[in-house]
């Protein structure tokens, strides 16, 4: 009976999907023979960002042997609608206005807003529930959080020197493929800047890792808890033992909002004002191709928003966010993220396959190369962390992910550790792993 119910619930479901489909086209092809494409242009984004969501959380919900992709599956998702939709003729009748190329208004829809807005919203819930314990932890371990983020980065260049020395390979698609595979955004920018008239090269290389980037790290911190059989609770304990819960509570502050948003909203403006900062790295300046360094987006808001998490006031008024409602934003902002890189990265990989002298081939090498330049980083990281800086696991698996400026790994960690208290050590790691995939970038196309 159980079953037949089940079966029956799935049945209208799919029926309900079905019919809704039906309508959307009937009324999008009635809508595109009056003329009223732009409407109908937003239609077509929002419905493809809805059919990504759905489709990416029922993929990530599979799980094989206690493994599942989680929120990674919306990026996989993601990669395969931006590529179909290249396919998909412009002026096909019903489906036309789901046509994506590298110039469409839609893409930059994605890649612009849906990427950005989902990035900062992750990242400022990570800083705001990990702020009230980051500074303290980081006291106490600031020079492994150092060594751990320079072990990782300088261990992932070293692969991508090697593999640039092949011939016919060249500095610019490696240190693409370096970027991609450490799924860093800053990097693969300072990348293109220093590449000038090579910067397509920085981009294919960068489209061709970063897919492996992102699940590598996903299924590293799943799977290694898995084959260590670790004791979770213990490790939980061990990694609260490493990390100062002395959490100050603040009475008769004044509350802006119920859910916390005005804080949120005033802390991502300062964050992005401190991200907006450009340092140069060289006597050229702000020169065009000059090295220069910057937070980002990123690096600005989180800092910011860990700093908000810390002090949680301003005079009376009460800077703090809700758990349940970070909570709620973060998976949010995680998800938005990678719908918007996932579909960018699948029409992104076709253009510049199609600009390749190498074609095909090119995609192999940078596979290959990509999967060594995520996976080495990871091990040494570990093998560091737990042998000679006697890390707990998931303060290690924390720093790996920081190191690796992995923000999908850090989500699912957090719901593979069930606590936040991982997030303070990847908070910790990721500016040193920042400056330094910037760096490496630039140096490895000014002088290989």
């Amino acid at each position: 009976m159980e079953g037949q119910k089940r079966s029956r619930k799935w049945l209208w479901i799919i029926i309900g999907l079905a019919v809704v489909g039906l309508i959307a086209g009937w009324c999008t092809y009635f809508g595109n023979q009056s003329g009223v494409s732009s409407v109908f242009n937003l239609n077509y984004f929002l419905m493809g960002l809805f059919i990504v969501t759905v489709l990416g959380y029922l993929l990530g919900r599979i799980t094989i042997k206690g493994v599942s992709l989680g929120t990674a599956g919306v990026f996989l998702i993601a990669i395969l609608f931006g590529y179909l939709c290249t396919l998909i003729p412009s002026d096909v009748a019903i489906v036309g206005g789901f046509h994506l190329d590298s110039t469409s208004k839609t893409l930059a829809y994605y890649k612009g807003a849906v990427q950005n807005v989902g990035l900062v919203l992750f990242v400022s819930s990570v800083g705001l529930i990990a702020g009230p314990k980051f500074f303290r932890d980081l006291g106490k371990n600031f020079k492994t959080y150092i060594l751990m983020g320079a072990i990782i980065i300088l261990s992932g260049t070293a692969v991508a020197i090697g593999f640039a020395l092949i011939p016919g390979i060249g500095s610019e698609f490696s240190a693409g493929v370096l970027s991609g595979a450490l799924t860093s955004t800053p990097g693969y920018s300072a990348a293109v800047e220093s590449a000038g008239a090579e910067a397509a090269k920085v981009t294919l290389g960068y489209a061709i890792a970063y897919p492996f980037g992102v699940v590598g790290v996903v299924l590293f911190v799943q799977l290694l808890p898995k084959v260590l059989k670790a004791n979770m609770e213990v490790e939980r304990g061990l990694l609260k033992s490493s990390v100062e819960t002395k959490i100050e509570k603040k009475e008769g502050l004044i509350q802006v909002d119920d859910f916390g948003l005005a804080p949120l909203a005033l802390a991502i403006v300062c964050g992005l004002i401190l991200g907006g900062i450009r340092i140069p790295l060289s006597a050229d300046g702000y020169a065009s191709g000059a090295p220069v360094f910057s937070l980002t987006t990123t690096g600005g808001v989180l800092i910011m928003c860990l700093v908000f998490g810390h002090f949680g006031r301003i005079g009376k008024f009460s800077l703090e966010v809700p758990t349940k409602t970070a909570k709620t934003l973060r998976e949010l902002g995680l998800m938005l993220f990678l719908i918007g890189a996932g579909v960018d990265g699948g029409v992104q990989l076709v253009s510049q396959i199609k600009q390749s002298t190498l074609g095909g081939l090119i995609v192999v090498y940078g596979l290959l190369a990509g999967a060594v330049m995520t996976t080495v980083p990871m091990f040494v990281g570990y093998f560091v962390g737990g042998k000679l800086l006697k890390l707990p696991m998931l303060n290690n698996l924390g720093s790996i992910t920081g190191g690796m400026t992995s923000t999908p790994a850090l989500g699912t960690l957090i719901n593979t550790a069930e606590t936040e208290d991982v997030a303070g050590a990847y908070a910790s790691t990721y500016p040193i792993a920042l400056v330094l995939i910037v760096l490496a970038c630039n140096l490895m196309i000014g002088l290989i």
